[in-house]
């Protein structure tokens, strides 16, 4: 062989290692870009699968708080109803009491109707008394007005607790 086609076989070699690796460059980039597409397809479908999720389920606790608002309002309305309509019903009564309208009485213990044996029913009747329970004593206005005012704030103490537990099994979903 002589000098040129050593050279040029030489020549064609490099040409062809030169084209084969190109062509297995372009090859290996094109397939390796399918799977890098194919890679980023599947991340966003995650992705945006996960994001749908989270969506849903801030959206199930937004609907939640949203009810349990509205069960709270209501609840609190109810409240304050109640608690009014024990107010008005406590001044009206204190009003009957000061314009003596109404008074308030005590049960008067009777120590002899214990010893007599008679059961607590009285010997003899007085001639204008048809009253044949045990005997009672009437308040002082005065005295009736601390009275209802005492028992009305026992009163709005218990609707203030009914209340508190209401909301309590509110908040914690029935579960107390």
């Amino acid at each position: 062989m002589s000098g040129l086609d050593w050279r040029l076989a030489l020549f064609a070699l490099l040409l062809g290692l030169a084209v084969g690796g190109r062509s297995a460059w372009l090859w290996q980039a094109n397939d390796y870009g399918g799977q890098l597409a194919t890679q980023a397809a599947d991340f966003a479908t995650a992705r945006d699968t996960a994001s749908r999720e989270a969506l849903a389920k801030v959206k199930a606790v937004q609907d939640e708080r949203s009810a349990l608002e509205q069960r709270l309002q209501a609840q609190s309305t109810t409240h304050y109803k109640e608690l009014k309509d024990a107010q008005q019903a406590r001044q009206r009564l204190a009003d009957r009491l000061a314009t003596a309208d109404l008074r308030l009485s005590v049960l008067i213990a009777n120590p002899a109707a214990g010893a007599g044996g008679n059961g607590g029913v009285p010997a003899a009747t007085g001639a204008g008394c048809l009253v044949h329970g045990a005997a009672r004593a009437e308040l002082d206005p005065a005295h009736a007005q601390r009275i209802i005012a005492i028992t009305g704030d026992g009163d709005d103490g218990l609707t203030a607790l009914q209340a508190c537990q209401a909301y309590a099994r509110s908040v914690s979903g029935g579960k107390l």
